[in-house]
């Protein structure tokens, strides 16, 4: 019964030529204005700044401008990728009081975040259908693809494979990358750099505890001794009690009165190690997650304890990484991955149109999931004259996809959905950076996938990046993209009671154009503008077949978007460092004009690092504004508008106070305020309630 949201919700109508002419004109408007005036402007408020104290003869990390690696397979500055950037260190992971890879996301331009109470999804650029999974965006760790083969589900919540005190820094890489990386490179590919063993030299305890009888443990030891010998190993424990949540939907005294109770608990645990030698990196990690859920999605019964879903997930990475003269590189990785979901849904054995008992007589349905998989990668690259060269290939056999569902977990006889797949995919890729003149480049790439089970797919990337200064970008981009339908749309089923299978499901496609620029002013600031328009294809929705009254899913819709984002960073050597962004986007069906549900048309945020005593003691603050979606519709409920919230953040951050400890007191939702995500298809609330003021005290001292 883990079932998708619907995917593009009812909106109201509107006049979509006319809105996307509009749109289109301000936003060239806008790129014209910074064009004409970015460098007189980047050289009056260095000098203001200057005259202000404000900036000294500090040097800053913007005298160099930072690298990135997930965007091209291979180290460049983010004034040359062909992508649109940006970089969180751990630095500001701790500094901000970041738990999960989803804060670290909500807090990033044009991405924001919805939780159902069960798991977190991501949206970016206005396309977040909740109950997606996050199969669009792309999930690496140390360019290891993180998302599953069942639901192609990229977790981002404490079911994610790597605590976040591991994290050396996040690379957010916006725009379609399947010309590199294959499916799920839809929206974005976020790539996660863990620490080695050098970043501790030594055991690190650390331990938080906050609201709701959260705590959570985390040991590591990290260990360079010498020579090329290199490795860490670190676990983590968190468990969470939650809250308990008041559903109006629910007021009913043979349902509690609509209050959940003790149905919001988490618990996780998860390893990983790194171990280096030579060419040579072996790593891995496991996470087990059991998570209650309050909202009774899927029509189940409502404050019944046995209400929990479980996730497993695992993987081995063996990486070869050598340079060769003259100026060859060769990286190879062999890997095994492995993934687990179990769904445990309570129900009433009584006719849902009786009227409801006091006293219910209930049975447990059961989802469970089981996907292996393994394979290897070879990349070969080389700079020759202008170009710098990227080919390779990639295998993945996926030797079990594996879905099953019991309509009474006590009952064997009972098992209605009983699938076995496996399949295999082979890739090749091949890309060339050319350089046509000393500040002007030309990125070219391709890529082509083969599907055992659907054919293939073919996507190019293409960039043209002209720096007129050495701090000055502007980077006109095109790609395509696309998403693989995974096995639980193709083959999922309920044996015929209200859902069936379609193994003919064809891949979604993506084409995003994009105008970025990218201007670093002074030593200290950087600023970007990107303007985005991209349209999908063969979208992958629910529909109700009229020959049988089952539900199948099948590649239905189409969508397209307009957006500008804006962003100013600045960081000193004395600690202060901020960052503002402002996204406008609008999303909507291309057959009908109507937006999308859980599509804001304006994000804004604002995050700020004060160093109140020396490099010791900080101040963080974060603000978070999205402004109002339309819910999804249903069958079961009327759509409505969410309204929008803004949500403030507050992080005191201390280091070396004493030697070796840190400490951090984190305020979430510092004013109280009340908001809702959108809930998906399978839940009855339009809106599903999310967690008011929280705080968190953390430790963490290194022996």
């Amino acid at each position: 019964m883990r079932c998708h949201a619907n995917v593009l919700g009812l909106g109201q109508k509107t006049d979509k030529l006319r809105r996307l002419t509009a749109q289109v004109r301000f936003l060239f408007l806008i790129f014209a204005f910074l064009i004409l005036s970015l460098q007189g402007f980047s050289t009056a408020l260095a000098d203001d700044l200057a005259e202000m104290g404000l900036l000294g003869d500090e040097l800053t990390l913007f005298e160099d401008i930072p690298s990135v690696f997930g965007a091209s397979k291979y180290e460049q500055k983010i004034s040359e990728a062909p992508s649109s950037v940006s970089i969180v260190t751990a630095a500001e992971i701790k500094k901000y009081g970041y738990r999960t890879l989803a804060d670290i996301l909500q807090s990033q331009r044009s991405f924001h975040v919805t939780k159902d109470r069960n798991y977190t999804y991501a949206a970016v650029r206005g396309f977040g259908p909740p109950g997606d999974y996050n199969s669009r965006i792309l999930i690496l760790v140390d360019g290891h693809r993180i998302n599953d083969n069942i639901y192609q589900s990229g977790s981002i919540g404490h079911e994610f494979i790597l605590d976040v005190d591991l994290i050396d820094r996040v690379e957010v890489i916006r725009g379609p990358s399947s010309s590199l990386y294959g499916t799920g490179a839809f929206f974005a590919v976020i790539n996660l750099v863990s620490k080695r063993g050098r970043d501790f030299q030594g055991l690190e305890f650390s331990s938080a505890a906050g609201s709701e009888e959260a705590l959570d443990g985390r040991l590591t030891y990290g260990n360079r001794p010498g020579g090329d010998l290199e490795w860490l190993v670190s676990g983590t424990v968190g468990d969470h009690q939650g809250d308990d949540w008041y559903y109006e939907e629910f007021d009913d005294p043979t349902t509690n009165q609509g209050l959940a109770v003790d149905l919001d608990g988490e618990s996780y645990r998860n390893i990983f190690l790194k171990a280096s030698v030579g060419d040579l990196t072996l790593s891995g990690g496991y996470v087990s997650r059991k998570k209650a859920y309050p909202t009774a999605p899927w029509g189940t019964v409502f404050n019944y304890s046995d209400s929990e879903t479980v996730d497993d997930r695992a993987y081995l990475d063996l990486k070869y990484d050598r340079s060769f003269e003259p100026g060859w590189n060769l990286v190879g990785r062999l890997f095994y991955d492995y993934y687990f979901y179990r769904g445990k849904y309570p129900y009433d054995w009584a006719d849902y149109d009786a009227e409801p008992s006091a006293d219910p007589e209930i049975y447990t349905a059961q989802d469970e999931a089981e996907g292996r998989w393994c394979g290897g990668e070879v990349q070969l690259s080389r700079r020759i004259g202008a170009h710098q060269l990227i080919l390779g290939g990639e295998y993945r056999d996926n030797l079990k996809q594996d879905q099953f569902y019991w309509d009474d977990e006590d009952d064997p006889t009972s098992l209605a959905l009983d699938s076995h797949e496996s399949s295999k995919v082979w890739a090749v890729f091949v890309q060339d950076e050319f350089h046509l003149h000393d500040n002007l480049n030309l990125t070219v790439g391709i890529r082509h996938d083969d599907y055992s089970n659907f054919g293939g797919t073919t996507n190019p990337r293409l960039a043209l990046i002209y720096n007129p200064l050495e701090k000055t970008a502007f980077k006109l981009l095109y790609g395509s993209a696309f998403r693989a339908p995974n096995v639980y749309e193709q083959y999922y089923n309920d044996g015929g009671q209200t859902a069936k299978s379609n193994p003919d499901l064809g891949p979604e496609t993506i084409r995003t154009y994009e105008l970025v620029v990218e201007q670093y002013l002074g030593e200290n600031l950087r600023a970007v503008a990107t303007g985005f328009y991209y349209e999908i294809e063969d979208l992958i929705n629910l529909r109700l077949d009229p020959s049988d009254d089952l539900l199948i899913f099948d590649n239905l819709d189409e969508a397209e978007a307009v957006g500008l984002e804006l962003e100013l960073e600045g960081k000193w050597e004395s600690g202060l460092a901020g960052r503002i962004s402002y996204t406008y986007q609008e999303t909507e069906n291309k057959l009908t004009g109507e937006i999308l549900a859980n599509s804001p048309n304006h994000l804004a945020k604002l995050n700020l690092i004060i160093p109140l005593w020396r490099d010791q003691v900080f101040m963080d603050i974060e603000e978070q504004y999205t402004s109002s979606r339309m819910s999804v519709a249903s069958s079961d409920k009327e759509q409505c508008e969410l309204g929008g919230f803004s949500v403030t953040n507050l992080t005191f951050f201390s280091q070396n106070l004493i030697k070796d400890l840190e400490l951090s007191v984190s305020l979430y939702n510092l004013f109280d305020k009340k908001y809702e995500s959108v809930g998906s298809a399978e839940h009855v609330q339009s809106g599903i309630e999310q967690d008011g003021r929280t705080f968190r005290v953390k430790v963490s001292y290194l022996f």
